[in-house]
C-alpha cells in the first residue's frame, strides 16, 4: 500500500443559510466529480483542523467546525475519510484554488442528488436532513 492510499482526507459539510456547499474538481477521481471541500490531513493535524485549512484553501471561506459526523474508508476512493460539520466565519465561498475546482454550489436538500447521485455517507445524509430541513 502506498503512502497516497493511506493518507486520511478531512472533509467538510459547511452549511449555511439552509444549503450546503459543494465543489466540482477539475480532476474526477472515478465517478466523483461534485463532492464537500477536502483534503488530506496533513501529519499532526486533527481532521477538524484539515477540514477548516481545506475549505479556507479551496472556497476562501472561514469556518469553524462544530460537530464529527463520522469516519469510513470511502467506497470508490478507498481513502479513510472523516466528515466534519462546520459553520461559516466569514468570507464568501468562490472557487480559491483553480488548479484544484472547476466550480462550486451551494445546493439546497431536494438538489444533492442531482450533485451526488450515489448517496451520502448515511451520518452526512442525517444531519443535512436536519440542518437543510429544520
Amino acid at each position: 500500500m502506498t503512502v497516497e492510499a493511506q493518507t486520511a482526507v478531512a472533509a467538510a459539510i459547511v452549511v449555511q443559510d439552509e444549503r450546503v456547499l459543494l465543489v466540482r474538481r477539475r480532476v474526477a477521481e472515478g465517478a466523483l466529480s461534485w463532492q464537500f471541500p477536502a483534503g488530506k490531513v496533513e501529519p499532526g493535524e486533527a481532521p477538524e483542523e484539515a477540514a477548516v485549512r481545506e475549505t479556507l484553501e479551496e472556497t476562501g471561506l472561514l469556518t469553524t467546525p462544530t460537530n464529527v459526523l463520522g469516519q469510513r474508508v470511502h467506497p470508490v476512493t478507498g481513502r479513510e475519510i472523516h466528515y466534519i460539520a462546520c459553520r461559516p466565519l466569514s468570507g464568501t465561498a468562490f472557487v480559491a484554488s483553480v488548479e484544484e475546482l472547476a466550480e462550486l454550489a451551494w445546493a439546497t436538500h431536494s438538489e444533492i442528488p442531482q450533485y451526488i447521485p450515489y448517496g451520502l455517507f448515511e451520518p452526512v445524509q442525517k444531519y443535512l436532513d436536519g440542518a437543510l430541513l429544520s
